[in-house]
């Protein structure tokens, strides 16, 4: 049986699109590209608009929304989120002509099926009216997308294990954050319980769920501002490798997703 493929047309900042799919059934995690980028990008899977099967939306952030209104009324494209979520983005001027019949509502740790699918959301921590991340699975092959959760916890570990691959948010390099240039509130927010994951703590992450089968990690999400892709890359693998957990960062394909751009398919 074929498995699944992951691949990330836009991570970071300032938008984010997730693809995940199997030969019969695709999805998009969050649209916050344009559409014209977004079908740039499945283009690159010799995939359209129309083949895809729903819209998995994680919150109502910009950065996860912003090209949603155009893409799934162009193709009636059925949108999946927390009731928080679709009762926010039911009042947002741009998402209010579309048609009541594509929103559904989901909730963390009920799974559903779209097609061959098993879709299973989980509950992050961010400062948004109901923010989930998601994991899909196609038979025994597992990923899951989680991104914009200021702490992990052991619901988090527990939810991740068994992945075999996982794009991650991997945000900011503390130092940088702290000696920038942002204000004190907003570094605040980021830094804190509600905000986002920094590298040390994704590269903690990491070392609670590694296991046999983790393939493919992903970091996801970074900040333009506050991180560097080889700043992310290193902290993440000492992180690994400092740990006691059994498995070395060698161990694991790790990638850092790009922000403007597609990162190579993972497939698993």
């Amino acid at each position: 049986m074929a498995g699944m493929r992951m691949y990330s047309i836009a991570s970071g900042s300032s938008g984010n699109c997730i693809y995940v799919g199997s030969t019969a059934t695709h999805l998009l995690i969050d649209v916050g590209i344009s559409c014209k980028r977004t079908e740039e990008g499945l283009r690159d899977l010799e995939l359209c608009g129309r083949d895809i099967d729903g819209i998995l939306v994680t919150h109502e952030h910009s950065d996860h929304i912003a090209g949603l209104s155009v893409l799934s009324r162009k193709y009636d494209i059925p949108i999946y989120a927390s009731k928080g979520t679709i009762d926010w983005m039911k009042k947002d001027s741009k998402l209010k002509c579309l048609d009541e019949e594509l929103f559904h509502v989901v909730a963390a740790d009920e799974k559903f099926t779209i097609k061959d699918l098993v879709v299973n959301p989980m509950i992050i921590s961010h400062d948004a009216a109901q923010p989930l991340a998601y994991r899909v699975a196609y038979g025994t092959s597992k990923v899951a997308v989680c991104t914009d959760l200021g702490y992990f916890n052991d619901y988090t570990v527990e939810s991740l294990k068994g992945m075999n691959a996982l794009l991650l948010e991997s945000n900011h390099d503390v130092n940088m954050l702290q000696v920038g240039h942002y204000p004190y509130y907003l570094k605040q927010r980021i830094l804190g319980n509600q905000g986002h994951l920094s590298n040390e703590n994704s590269g903690r992450l990491l070392s609670k769920i590694a296991h046999d089968g983790l393939e493919t990690i992903l970091l996801g999400h970074l900040s333009k501002d506050n991180n560097l892709p080889e700043l992310a890359y290193e902290a993440v693998r000492m992180e690994i490798n400092l740990s006691d957990c059994p498995y070395q960062a060698s161990d694991f394909r790790i990638e850092v997703a790009k922000r403007s751009e597609p990162t190579p398919v993972v497939k698993v």
